[in-house]
């Protein structure tokens, strides 16, 4: 039995312009424009493209399957480096050439963050699946500014589906975006809008008749700062407030500030909480946070690219509880949903304060009443007009495995950091610097007689070796003026003997430079 494309779209009635006469007239055009040489990138025979992809796809599936064998990152030599200078291409080239340098001088050297031993920065490690949906999104090719199209409402789907795994209700609205640093500026601009106390899109930041202060803990992300300065207010409206020794925002430092800021002139306008810090992943006192929001009468924003969708694991999710009181929350499913870079989410609880922020109508997007102008514009919702179809790797990921299993596993990476803390605590050369609190293990190796810059400069170079061997990806951080290596297992291929591994060649590379 012949089996049916799922490209096939359902038979219907369908009068082509270019049947019958239509087709003459087309023969007559084409007659008349003999000189006239049409050109498109189509292939000339996709038997050979045909071919090729499926090379591509059986090449990808081994890439995947064996990436463990392979180093985690590795220094390109001086030759590789020198195909990128390359000037410009004017004339063709096949396709599989094409592919034989992408293959040689590409994909030996990537960042290194799908590889088990990927611990340097919070980055979640894709999956095949995702990687087919974002092939398929560009066959499609949809835009997905809105409109009524399948593609836009998959999109509407997986923001919805954001929703429930955070526990938010179905009146808030919210948009898929690049990633945490787009969903913090989107949310902090409505914030802004709302607090400012004037139509701030029409008469701009310098009509705001108190300076707006916006609070964070010294462990917020920088892209706060970045987002502020954008809003036009400046880095000083983003107040960094101490933490405690857990490196959670202080509480009563934080009610110090709000009341210095109101007797000084300010207008305290929003707190910023963090469900995840990038140093240690320490989480703010949500509860608290939630109820001092609503007695002053701030917004409160959760960033939660690294912790939020805790919220949907079985035995971490308390961790992240009243993330749901939020004003607007970001995350990522780019992390701990594993999707391919790059897509962000930010949810809004006020869907009218939502729009109102970024809603611009011109003659040319107005909405009709059928066709493909007839429905909502996602667009309306952030600051990109045009915007890439993020969402189907998302939903064929979920749709696949189920959101349970996402749950498992962010419990997984959280057991697995015990796990190697742990290991870290039994070993006598190698401390803890800071507290684990979730999946981010902040150590370093310190033998006796070593401290201060050279303790420093003695674990940097042992980060330093652990990439260039290709044995692991780790970074460097400081946390309350003490510098460590940091471990963020963000990684559904990461198993204990990984982690064991990093134990023992830290201590073998750490006692040989430092002859300890």
């Amino acid at each position: 039995m012949k089996r049916n494309s799922p490209f096939r779209a359902p038979r219907r009635a369908f009068n082509s312009p270019l049947d019958g006469d239509g087709r003459e007239a087309a023969v007559n055009n084409v007659e008349n424009a003999r000189d006239v040489a049409e050109e498109t990138l189509d292939p000339g025979d996709w038997s050979d493209v045909q071919a090729l992809s499926h090379r591509i796809v059986d090449d990808s599936i081994a890439y995947l399957r064996d990436i463990g064998r392979r180093p985690v990152w590795q220094e390109m030599p001086p030759e590789v480096k020198t195909f990128f200078e390359a000037s410009l291409p004017r004339s063709p080239a096949p396709l599989a050439e094409v592919y034989r340098e992408v293959a040689e001088n590409v994909m030996p050297y990537p960042m290194g963050n799908i590889h088990p031993r990927f611990w340097s920065w919070y980055m979640g490690a894709g999956n095949f699946t995702g990687a087919l949906a974002d092939f398929l999104a560009a066959v499609q090719g949809s835009n997905l500014g809105g409109g009524n199209h399948a593609a836009a409402l998959l999109d509407g789907q997986v923001v919805n589906w954001c929703k429930q795994m955070i526990g938010f209700p179905a009146s808030a609205s919210g948009t898929l975006v690049s990633g945490g640093s787009m969903s913090n500026l989107i949310a902090l601009t409505v914030a802004r809008n709302v607090k400012a106390g004037v139509d701030v899109r029409e008469e701009g930041v310098a009509s705001i008749d108190k300076p707006l202060r916006f609070y964070g803990s010294d462990q917020a992300h920088s892209c706060h700062r970045k987002a502020l300065e954008a809003l036009g207010l400046g880095n000083r409206a983003l107040r960094r407030i101490p933490t405690d020794r857990d490196l959670r925002i202080d509480i009563p430092a934080l009610k110090k500030a709000i009341a210095e800021d109101r007797a000084g002139g300010f207008h305290p306008a929003c707190v910023i909480a963090t469900a995840g810090t990038v140093n240690t992943g320490a989480i703010d006192d949500l509860e608290a946070l939630a109820r001092l929001a609503a007695e002053e009468d701030l917004w409160l924003h959760v960033d939660g690219c690294i912790g939020a969708l805790m919220a949907i694991a079985p035995k971490n999710g308390h961790r992240v509880a009243c993330i749901e009181h939020a004003d607007s929350i970001a995350l990522d499913p780019h992390k701990w949903l594993h999707a391919p870079f790059e897509v962000g989410c930010v949810l809004i609880r006020d869907a009218s304060a939502h729009r109102d922020t970024f809603a611009v109508t011109p003659e040319y997007l107005e909405s009709t009443p059928r066709g493909l102008a007839s429905a909502a514009w996602l667009h309306e919702y952030g600051l990109q007009t045009t915007r890439g179809f993020r969402a189907l790797k998302v939903w064929m990921a979920l749709k696949e495995h189920g959101v349970e299993k996402f749950g498992r596993l962010i419990d997984q990476n959280i057991a697995q950091a015990a796990f190697l803390s742990r290991l870290i605590r039994n070993e006598p050369l190698l401390e803890l610097v800071a507290p684990t609190s979730i999946n981010i293990v902040c150590f370093r190796f310190r033998p006796k007689g070593v401290d201060g810059e050279s303790l420093k400069a003695l674990n940097i170079e042992i980060m330093l070796r652990l990439q260039e061997l290709g044995t692991a990806a780790l970074s460097d951080t400081t946390v309350h003026g003490e510098h460590c290596l940091r471990v963020a297992i963000n990684n559904h291929r990461t198993r204990r003997e990984d982690l064991r591994l990093l134990v023992d060649e830290a201590v073998r590379l750490g006692r040989h430079i430092s002859g300890a």
